[in-house]
């Protein structure tokens, strides 16, 4: 009888067991589909926001010009811009941080809302100029990437990553049309109420559709030792404490100056295709339509299915290996041909040191800390947009476009050198 009851009590928790396991595993699906659903989000609303970015983009030298500002006076307004973006970028993550993703994106959408509605009321100089103070707070892809980084785990993260890639396909193909249909055919400032209503909206889908809190519930619990006691949403010493941690300044070191010759590049890219391919502003803007489109395929396609298959440091020396390519080529090239070429090796490096180096560094620092770490990666292009058109100015008048080439090629040169000499620890500070 007891050797009966032991069985039975035996095939009893068996059987709890197994409901229990099966229970788990329900939970973990649904908890896998919530999270992905969460990113798909995440993806649409940096879509639109690129879309409305680059729409406005292609408007504003129309309207600069339209209210009488010159030259000079629109590269001012440029540089105020790359300012505030470079000042905020950090203040930005920092917030998203202590605030979380949910309410970063809100305030990015926000701030958009309002940049566009000041816009659309600008019909003085001052106004233009006041019109471009929202931008400190509008980082739609580093929102969308601090969720994707909460949302993911560190093997997945890459290929998360890269995906936006897309969406920035997008923006670039739909926010260049979209804008210069509107402001031909309906007025110069109809861009502007389109994406103050576009902002509005992408404000309504993060509020509904972005959850409170988007980090594993085991982050909540675990408190690092290293993690920011500071409570302030910008601090020098904060910035420092994030680059000691092991191999952050190495690998932010290499995403600065890898690719700081090619944005000087692009900086200069209109003027560029105006005196050296004689590109008119159709022709410039099929062109970029044609980058747009080959970001897409390389970041949707190919990023994520080499990081599923490579190591991350292979995959950093292979970009930097690419860029020093690509700068040969910029160096021999001599028509708008030989440019479209350049351009598939030079998409491919751009997009891959990019998602590569955000995922090394969001991994590299606690999970705390991942919003200032992508902040403070999203300020190396205003940097670059701030001091770039004085610096490409110089290179571009005193030694013409083969400079840009042979620049890119000695620097990512020595970098790789760098990267195949130097043992950079990557070490995961994650939960």
């Amino acid at each position: 009888v007891s050797t009966m009851k032991a069985k039975t009590s035996s095939e009893g928790e068996e059987e709890a067991s197994g409901t229990r396991n099966e229970t788990l595993g329900e939970s973990g699906l649904l908890e896998e589909a919530k999270r992905g659903r969460v990113i798909r989000v995440a993806y649409v609303i940096a879509a639109i926001d690129l879309t409305f970015l680059f729409m406005q983009i292609g408007v504003m030298p129309y309207l600069a010009k339209s209210l009488g500002l010159d030259s000079v006076g629109f590269g001012y307004l440029q540089t105020i811009f790359g300012v505030l973006q470079l000042v905020g970028g950090y203040i930005f993550g920092r917030f998203a941080d202590q605030f979380g993703a949910r309410a970063a994106l809100i305030l990015s959408c926000a701030s958009a809302s309002v940049f566009f509605l000041l816009l659309s009321l600008s019909t003085s100089i001052p106004l233009l100029f006041l019109s471009r103070l929202p931008a400190v707070f509008m980082h739609g892809i580093p929102g969308a990437q601090k969720v994707i980084t909460d949302m993911t785990t560190p093997s997945q993260r890459a290929g998360a990553l890269g995906k936006l890639g897309l969406c920035f396909g997008v923006g670039i193909i739909a926010g260049s049309a979209l804008g210069g249909v509107l402001s031909t055919k309906l007025g110069i400032y109809v861009p502007t109420y389109v994406g103050l209503v576009g902002s509005l909206i992408n404000t309504l889908i993060a509020m509904v559709w972005i959850p409170s809190q988007t980090k594993p519930k085991s982050d909540h619990h675990v408190k690092e030792h290293s993690t920011s006691q500071s409570g302030s949403l910008f601090s020098i010493r904060e910035i420092l404490r994030l680059m000691k941690f092991p191999g952050v300044m190495e690998v932010f070191i290499v995403k600065v100056f890898a690719g700081l010759p090619i944005g000087l590049f692009m900086i200069m890219f209109s003027i560029i295709s105006m005196d050296f391919f004689g590109l008119e502003a159709v022709e410039s803007g099929y062109l970029m339509s044609y980058f747009g489109v080959l970001q897409m395929v390389v970041q949707g396609l190919v990023v994520g299915k080499l990081a599923s298959h490579c190591t991350e440091m292979t995959l950093l020396r292979l970009s930097v290996f690419v860029f020093a390519g690509v700068g040969l080529g910029m160096a021999l090239m001599r028509t708008v041909w030989h440019y479209c070429i350049i351009a598939v090796p030079l998409v491919f490096a751009f997009s891959m040191l990019a998602t590569i180096t955000d995922s090394i560094l969001t991994k590299a620092v606690p999970s705390s800390d991942t919003g200032a770490m992508l902040g403070i990666c999203a300020s190396v292009q205003p940097l670059t947009r701030t001091v770039g058109p004085t610096i490409g100015g110089v290179l571009y008048k005193q030694f013409g476009v083969s400079s840009f080439g042979y620049l890119q090629l000695m620097v990512n040169l020595g970098l790789f050198v760098y990267l195949l000499k130097s043992k950079i620890p990557l070490g995961e500070m994650k939960s």
